[in-house]
């Protein structure tokens, strides 16, 4: 009988292979033959699913990004508040693999200053990111969570730019994970009902 290959489990073995070489050797040793070797495949095999370096590269980006949210969706979805700050500590450096893909975003950060392509497919992805935070603000405040008065589409403007802000400080050891996760639940607190125009919040409150 002829083999049946899975595709999608090759496309993903191909994308763990470009991560794992990203956080070892940085994105310029990202090679369609360092690719194969790292996976345990040929290069021919490799090129069967990716012509290009850069086609490589925006799959592994889709499948980063994928397995993040695929870790937000195991949060308790019956609980608005829950889920928004789960949708904000997944992307936080708060343990290994969380971690390793901030290293790796960082990396696709840098790359996508003299990438147009990527670039185009970051931007892409961070209107989808505000959306999900500003419904789950909306469905925070009607279940009485989040003050009434707040501008969804604002937070979750601002809760963005919060977790980017804590990302790279805790990514290099300036803040411990746990003092990561106790700023952003006092930022969520401060957005709860008649907990208005208090001070701004800062690393040192």
């Amino acid at each position: 009988m002829p083999k049946i290959v899975d595709h999608q489990a090759r496309r993903l073995l191909i994308a763990d292979a470009v991560h794992r070489i990203i956080d070892a050797k940085g994105m310029d040793s990202v090679s369609l033959r360092e690719v194969a070797a790292e996976a345990g495949m040929s290069m021919g095999a490799v090129q069967y699913y990716f012509a290009t370096k850069d086609e490589m590269l925006l799959v592994a980006l889709q499948h980063l990004n994928a397995r993040i949210s695929l870790r937000v969706a195991a949060a308790d979805q019956s609980d608005p508040l829950h889920l928004l700050r789960a949708g904000i500590l997944e992307i936080l450096p708060l343990d290994e693999t969380r971690r390793f893909e901030a290293r790796v975003g960082l990396a696709y950060l840098a790359r996508s200053v003299v990438s147009a392509e990527l670039a185009e497919a970051m931007r892409a992805g961070l209107p989808l990111v505000l959306e999900f935070y500003a419904s789950q603000i909306r469905a925070a405040q009607a279940r009485g969570q989040l003050a009434a008065g707040l501008d969804a589409d604002q937070e979750a403007s601002a809760l963005l730019a919060l977790a980017q802000g804590l990302g790279q400080p805790a990514l290099i050891g300036l803040y411990p994970p746990e003092a990561v996760v106790a700023l952003v639940d006092r930022h969520l607190a401060r957005l709860a009902p008649g907990d208005q125009g208090r001070a701004p919040l800062t690393p040192g409150d």
